[in-house]
C-alpha cells in the first residue's frame, strides 16, 4: 500500500519572532501555506504584517523561530530562497523616468536573463499585463493602476514560484483593484502561490483560499473566510409578510425580533443550509404566508472587529512606523 504524497508546502513556518526593542511585533507565529494557493494576512496597521513578510522574503533576520520557503530553509540558503519568490511592496518600485520596458529591463538584468531572452520577456510582461501600448512611455505619465501593474510585472519577471505581495491594491480605485484581482487569481492557476497582505476585507473574501488575522503580534484566527464567518455570532434569517397578522402569527410561532414598519421577522440562523431547512419546516408546520426570505451571515468586518475589537484602518502610528522601519540591525 502506498503512502499519498503530501505537497510540499510553499511556506512552513513556527515560531517566528520579532521584536524592536521592548516592542514585541511578532510573538511566534505559525504559518503553514499550501502551494498554488492564495493566503491572506490580515490585521490592523502594525500588527505585524509588513515584519512578516520582510522575514519571509529575507529581507530581515528574525529573532526566533524556523522557516522553510518552497523547501528551502530561511536562515541556511537565503539566495536560494531569494531566487525562488518575488515581492511586491507597498510602495511602488517602478522608476518614473524610465519607460515601462526599461524598467522591465533593468529587472531582467537583474535577473540575469541576457539581452535577447530579456527583451523577449519584457515584451511577453508588457502584452500580459496590458501595458504594450505604453511601453514606451515614461512610468510617470502611468495612472495609479497602470503604475501597479507595471510594479507586478517588474516582480514577474524571473518567473518566482512564490509572490508577496504586501498591500497591492492600496490606494487604487475600484475598477483597478478588479483587474488586480483577476491578474492574482490567473498567477495562482499558473501554479504561482500568493502570500497577499491587505487591510481590505473585501479583497481577502474574494480571493484567499485561506485567512490568518494578526493582532498585536499573534495570529489569533485562521481559517477560510467561510468558517471564520461561522465563529461570529450574529448570522439571522429574515422574513418579510404581506400584512401585519401574519407577522404576529410568525414571531409567535418562531420568535425572534420583530420589525413592525417593515412586516419583517428576524430569526438567529448559522445560515446553514440544516438551520434553514429547520425553520422551512416549522414556517409550513405553523402554516405562515412569508412573502419574502433573506439570509444574512457575518461579513470579515465583523469577524475583524469581533476577534481584534477594532477595524482594520485602527493602529498605532508608533507601532507602525517600527514595523516599516527597515534598518534594524542585522538585516540582511
Amino acid at each position: 500500500m502506498t503512502t499519498p504524497h503530501t505537497p510540499q508546502p510553499a511556506v512552513a513556518a513556527t515560531g517566528l519572532r520579532e521584536s524592536y526593542g521592548d516592542h514585541v511585533v511578532l510573538d511566534g507565529i505559525d504559518l503553514d501555506i499550501p502551494a498554488g494557493t492564495i493566503f491572506a494576512l490580515l490585521g490592523p496597521n502594525g500588527a505585524g504584517k509588513t515584519t512578516a513578510v520582510k522575514i519571509l522574503s529575507t529581507l530581515i533576520r528574525a529573532d526566533g523561530g524556523q522557516a522553510r520557503i518552497l523547501g528551502r530553509d530561511l536562515e541556511q540558503d537565503p539566495d536560494a530562497v531569494r531566487a525562488a519568490i518575488g515581492v511586491t511592496g507597498q510602495y511602488s518600485a517602478v522608476d518614473g523616468l524610465l519607460t515601462g520596458e526599461e524598467n522591465l529591463m533593468l529587472m531582467a538584468g537583474l535577473n540575469r536573463l541576457g539581452r535577447r531572452r530579456g527583451r523577449q520577456r519584457a515584451a511577453e510582461l508588457l502584452e500580459r499585463f496590458d501595458l504594450a501600448d505604453s511601453a514606451g512611455k515614461p512610468a510617470s505619465t502611468y495612472s495609479g493602476g497602470m503604475r501597479r501593474r507595471l510594479d507586478l510585472a517588474m516582480t514577474l519577471v524571473g518567473a518566482p514560484r512564490l509572490i508577496f505581495l504586501d498591500e497591492p491594491t492600496t490606494g487604487l480605485d475600484p475598477r483597478s483593484r478588479r483587474g488586480m484581482w483577476e491578474i492574482i487569481r490567473e498567477l495562482v492557476a499558473g501554479g504561482v502561490t500568493v502570500f497577499l497582505t491587505t487591510q481590505y476585507l473585501e479583497e481577502a473574501d474574494r480571493l484567499a483560499d485561506r485567512i490568518a488575522v494578526l493582532d498585536r503580534g499573534s495570529i489569533v484566527a485562521e481559517g477560510t473566510a467561510d468558517e471564520l464567518k461561522r465563529r461570529i455570532p450574529g448570522g439571522h434569517i429574515r422574513l418579510r409578510f404581506a400584512e401585519a397578522r401574519a407577522l404576529h402569527s410568525a414571531e409567535r410561532a418562531l420568535g425572534g425580533t420583530r420589525d413592525d414598519d417593515a412586516l419583517a421577522l428576524q430569526v438567529p440562523g448559522d445560515g446553514g443550509v440544516d438551520s434553514l431547512r429547520a425553520l422551512l419546516d416549522r414556517i409550513d408546520g405553523a402554516s405562515i404566508e412569508v412573502q419574502e426570505l433573506s439570509v444574512h451571515t457575518p461579513d470579515l468586518d465583523d469577524v475583524f472587529l469581533a476577534l481584534t475589537g477594532h477595524s482594520t484602518t485602527t493602529g498605532d502610528d508608533a507601532r507602525d512606523a517600527r514595523e516599516g522601519d527597515d534598518t534594524k540591525a542585522g538585516s540582511r
